[in-house]
């Protein structure tokens, strides 16, 4: 009986996560007309409530040929997207995979205070540190750059305690013992840390992306060009009137992280059950 219900909840609340994007499909193939009909209640003076068949009575591709092929805007912004989520995850890998594993296996004065210390910047929201963050930039002259941005996402913390997390459940033994047939300390790095804790790097890639694709406070904030800016502000902007070029921009901006997701996903479970269970 209790299992029935928990499969039935469990139904209910999988159909809700799954409904908007349904919802964004169906709107991408829809016509003009048909989308003005379903949302004439969300326009200026509108009554009653938006509505959103599960199918499109009459699909079409208009949407999409319209965006893909008469708006050189959204090819701007989608670049400007890859660019930035490309720049910020290799500079990660570069210098928060090295500071994760010292953070975790490294010996030096006041180790567990300076790691503490991090974990309170992580806790801090944006909007804390934007000022000082700003004020950053524009000394370095990196204000409506893409390399402002890159720079300050490059040192975040967070995936320094994801990644930490995963190098910390090394077994302390496998590390002395690479020490004691004469490893240097980037030897046991390189061969016992990067392969054991690959899990946890890629999985920190994989939430890192999906982060990082969407991002939208700090470009608002620090981009004043528009042709510097990613695709996740290229939404907002888009008129109701043009709202099946707006459903359909959502489908290609949600495809390239599903399947990054989907490429990531057996390595962000591994990474997680690593997370959770140390020897």
């Amino acid at each position: 009986m209790w299992k029935k219900i928990m499969l039935i909840l469990l139904a209910v609340l999988a159909f809700a996560a799954v409904y908007p994007i349904c919802f964004l499909l169906a709107g991408s193939l829809m016509g003009t007309g048909e989308l003005q009909e379903n949302l004439s209640a969300a326009q200026e003076g509108g009554a009653g409530y938006v509505r959103m068949p599960g199918l499109p009575q009459y699909p079409t591709l208009q949407s999409y040929v319209e965006l893909l092929l008469d708006s050189p805007e959204f090819f701007v912004m989608f670049w400007n997207s890859v660019k930035l989520t490309a720049g910020i995850l290799l500079g990660q890998l570069l210098f928060g995979v090295p500071a994760a594993w010292g953070f975790a296996k490294g010996s030096f004065p006041f180790r567990k205070l300076l790691f503490t210390i991090y974990i309170l910047l992580m806790m801090m929201p944006f909007q804390v540190l934007m000022l000082s963050d700003y004020l950053l930039l524009d000394t370095m002259r990196l204000l409506d750059t893409h390399a402002g941005l890159v720079l300050l996402s490059v040192f975040s913390t967070f995936p320094v305690f994801l990644m930490y997390r995963f190098f910390d459940s090394v077994p302390d033994a496998l590390v002395e013992a690479a020490r004691l047939d004469g490893a240097s300390q980037w030897q046991v790095f390189l061969y016992v840390g990067l392969p054991l804790g690959s899990p946890g790097i890629i999985s920190t890639m994989v939430l890192g992306f999906l982060e990082y694709w969407n991002l939208m406070e700090p470009p608002m904030t620090f981009l004043k060009s528009k042709q510097l800016w990613p695709l996740a502000l290229y939404l907002p902007n888009i008129s109701l009137e043009e709202a099946g070029a707006a459903f359909a921009a959502s489908v290609m901006a949600l495809i390239p992280a599903i399947l990054v997701f989907l490429a990531g996903q057996d390595y962000l479970e591994k990474g997680i059950v690593a997370a959770a269970v140390k020897e």
